[in-house]
């Protein structure tokens, strides 16, 4: 049964929520901590940085997409879903759309990439290519990352490690220490969207055959893996500032510490639907903390 709410949708409105602009943050978040680097190594490329954001911006869209479609093929998604609207299974855009969406966004998302690829060589064209490939693997394919408990470990790799580092490298040309310890947060806090994800959808995951870590470990590790992650993004801190940067600024993250325990108090206390804004507000959590971070690597 197709929401009411979705019939005066219009085709622009349904890519817009097909994209999943609340997630988008995921994207940008790495490359504004990596960038913060480079500015505060002196090796800032403004162009370089701007087209590896709209880079990681059109694979988290494509990614999107894939999940989307891919969902919906496998009866994953339905109608009376727990989490917000999906564009496939509701109707608002086809099989055929949604295909075009996500060859447009990986396409130009590759395409921009040669002048990445230009500059940084054939450790950036394989940056991309894994990516790309990760994205549509993650829910698509014979072995979906998705549904083979590897969802989490893939974003926290390709959001995190390759999200912050591959930003530092295509305008350093090198790969630093700093840029490492500073990925892990940012990895930790995107991942943590995931978490919200699959612990509200556990139920719903497990009756589709989809096995997340949280349907494999059940929920109990899902909470407590919530809170792991919580926990490391802000211990992180201390070892960039007692090992690279000895100053007070690398704590300004430490602000978005009320929304970390509120966010810890939501998942140990709500369910089902009720976990959705807990989803919009970790997303949230994740840019406020990166642009916390990367400010106090600037000043």
């Amino acid at each position: 049964m197709i929401p009411a709410q979705t019939n005066s949708i219009s085709k622009i409105q349904a890519w817009i929520l097909a994209s999943r602009p609340r997630t988008l943050a995921a994207a940008v978040a790495p490359v504004i901590v990596g960038t913060a680097i480079t500015i505060h190594d002196s090796k800032f490329k403004p162009l370089a940085a701007l087209v590896a954001l709209l880079c990681s911006l059109l694979i988290q869209i494509g990614t999107n997409f894939v999940n989307d479609l891919f969902d919906f093929l496998r009866g994953t998604d339905k109608a009376d879903r727990l989490g917000p609207v999906r564009a496939a299974v509701s109707g608002l855009l086809s099989v055929n759309e949604m295909k075009f969406g996500i060859y447009f966004s990986f396409g130009l998302s590759f395409l921009l990439g040669l002048y990445l690829i230009s500059i940084g060589g054939w450790l950036v064209l394989m940056i991309g290519v894994l990516s790309i490939l990760a994205g549509i693997a993650y829910t698509a394919g014979p072995f979906p990352l998705a549904y083979n408990g590897l969802g989490d470990i893939a974003v926290f790799i390709f959001f995190g490690f390759i999200g912050t580092i591959g930003t530092y490298y295509v305008q350093a040309n090198e790969i630093t220490a700093m840029a490492f310890w500073a990925s892990i947060p940012v990895g930790a806090l995107i991942t943590n969207i995931l978490v919200v994800n699959n612990y509200r959808d556990r139920e719903e995951d497990s009756s589709n055959g989809k096995r997340t870590l949280i349907v494999i470990f059940g929920e109990k590790f899902g909470r407590f893996q919530y809170l792991f992650f919580m926990i490391i993004s802000y211990v992180i801190l201390f070892v960039v500032y007692f090992t690279f940067k000895k100053e007070i600024f690398v704590f300004l993250p430490l602000l978005s510490l009320p929304l970390s325990f509120k966010l810890i108090r939501m998942i140990f206390t709500l369910k089902g639907s009720e976990l959705n804004k807990t989803l919009e507000l970790t997303a949230k959590l994740s840019a406020l903390y990166g642009l916390l971070f990367a400010v106090g690597i600037l000043l």
